[in-house]
Formats: structure tokens, sequence, C-alpha cells
């Protein structure tokens, strides 16, 4: 997810149902698009309150905004941290912990010298400097007290992989604590819906993509969700392919530095809150199928679909935990 400065032009739709009406608002956001819709008596539109949301979010997290706090905190500069900073940072430590560190926000530096982050890498890949960079992953090596960042110099932190999830969870919030209790929010495909969609009388209807290499988009299925979060990984827009054809991720081995080989195409979490579940998402893809099938045995909150390519090249799926199908 590239986050950037923007001048947010909204498109404002509004159709009728008896006495709410559905207000429909699009726009650029974080690098991709989002889609916010809700049903208000008086059809307000919210799109500066959402506009100065997602700027400030953008100021909080962005790691490619020059002036952001998590820019000034990885060139070390003495700073106090904001609300939305702090509540990030809770749930990233929280799963590094339940991950064993498999999910991993300092794993940046090795994300942006395989040239799939915020910065360019033109120089050749060396392992002994993945090595080097490993040294600085980790976590745990760094502390919040209070609004206070603490880490060893060396060491970046990225939100890239829960950011754009607590993006939906804010505007979710937002639109509850203005008196709104039918809406769904999405952006880049991530989606938090509450209540229902009125006109139709029934839950929202929310597409998984299928994996598409060429860029295409089609859907795998389209399932009917209600009062929860959904977030999804991808490793089919984002990879490297080595000289045997052997295809990795995007996704960084938080243990041993390289990209992930793996056979999992996407993975789609639904949980109670879109941040855990972008989280989840791509500790997931990281961990293989088998490791999640133990990781969520005891997991009711947690939801899976998996779309992957099996042992005979074909693309399969799997349901975890009463992922719904329909």
């Amino acid at each position: 997810m590239k986050y950037y400065r923007l001048t947010i032009l909204f498109l404002v739709f509004i159709s009728c149902n008896k006495e709410n009406k559905l207000v429909k608002l699009f726009g650029p956001v974080f690098g991709t698009t989002y889609n916010i819709q809700y049903y208000s008596a008086d059809a307000i539109d919210y799109s500066k309150e959402i506009d100065s949301l997602f700027t400030a979010i953008n100021y909080s997290m962005s790691n490619y905004q020059t002036n952001s706090l998590i820019s000034k905190i990885n060139r070390n500069e003495e700073i106090l941290v904001d609300e939305h900073f702090v509540k990030v940072f809770k749930t990233s430590k929280k799963v590094f912990n339940e991950t064993k560190g498999i999910f991993d926000p300092t794993i940046g530096n090795l994300v942006n010298y395989w040239n799939f982050g915020a910065k360019n890498n033109e120089n050749a890949i060396k392992p002994s400097q993945i090595d080097s960079l490993m040294h600085f992953v980790g976590f745990d090596k760094i502390r919040l007290l209070n609004t206070k960042i603490t880490k060893p110099s060396e060491s970046y932190i990225d939100f890239n992989a829960v950011a754009k999830g607590y993006a939906l969870d804010v505007i979710g919030d937002f639109l509850e604590k203005n008196g709104i209790s039918n809406y769904l929010v999405e952006i880049g495909g991530e989606v938090l819906v509450k209540g229902k969609n009125l006109n139709k009388n029934a839950l929202w209807r929310v597409g998984i993509q299928n994996p598409n290499f060429e860029g295409k988009n089609s859907y795998n299925k389209a399932i009917g969700l209600n009062n929860v979060a959904m977030a999804t990984s991808g490793t089919y827009r984002k990879f490297r392919i080595d000289e045997k054809g052997n295809r990795y991720a995007h996704i960084i081995n938080t243990k041993t530095g390289y990209p992930t080989k793996t056979n999992i195409l996407s993975v789609s979490v639904i949980a109670n809150s879109c941040v855990e579940a972008d989280a989840y998402a791509t500790a997931f893809q990281a961990m293989g199928i088998n490791m999640v099938k133990s990781f969520i045995e005891n997991r009711a909150d947690l939801r899976v679909y998996f779309i992957y390519e099996s042992q005979d090249k074909e693309v399969a799926t799997l349901a975890l935990n009463g992922f719904p199908l329909n």
C-alpha cells in the first residue's frame, strides 16, 4: 500500500430508502481507492471529515511521507507519537507476540531492500547485506512508553501491513459516533461492514477477487457479511520468480530476510476489527496453510479463506473456522 498526500476528490451519490438515504462516497487514498456507503436520514455528506481522518493517518504512519511521524522515528528524531500510532503499535505488538514474530513491522528494511517497499534499491541483492539487515529485525526491540518510541538506531518500522485496515476502523468509528448504524467501508479491497444494505434488506455483499496475475479483475465468490471486517493478502501482484520458476511472495520471511516461497495466492481473514484482519492476513500468508490451521484452532474470532495452487498446479480453495461461502 502506498500513502500519498492528496487532495481527495469525492463523488457523492444519494438514493432513498423510505426515511433512510444511501450516501456513496468514492475517491483515491493510500495509493488505491475507497468506497464508503452509509444510510443517513439527512443524507449528510461527511467527505471533508473523512478527508481529514485520512490525512491524519497518513501523517502518523506513512513511510512515503518524509514529514510523517513514522518517517521521523525511522530517522531517530525525538518526537511524541499520536493516538493513531499508539493504537496500531499495540495491535502490532499483540499479533507479533501471538505469531512468535512471523508478523513483524521491523522487517521494513528488508522489504525496501527487495524493492517491495517505500524505497528503491538499485544494487544487486547480496546475502551478506541481508544478514546485516536482519540484525535489526525484531519488534521486541521497539518500546513504547506513553507516547515516546525507543528503538535501535538502525531499526526501521513499517506499518504498511496494518495501517490501511486501521483506517477502515477509524472511519467506521466516526460513522457510528455520528449515529450511522448501517454502512460499508472499503479501501483497496479491505472492508468493514455494520448493519445491512437497507435498499435490498439484506447483508452487505462483498467480493473476493480471483488471483489474476495479468491484473484483470474477476471474483472468486461474493459473500454476505454483518458487523465484521475482512482483509485479504495476495501474492499475485507483487512477487519474484527465480531461474527455476519458483514464485516468491512480496511478504518477507521475518526469520530469513528472504521473500516467502508459497503456493498461497491469497488469504482472506474475517475478524472483529479490520486492523487485526489486516495483520493476521499478512501473517497467515507467511505461515502457510497447515500452521494457520493449528493457530486458529481455538480462535473463533478468526475465519479464514485460502485460494492456493495445488500440487497439480490447479487453483484450489479452503475455508476454515466457518468462513461464509455465500
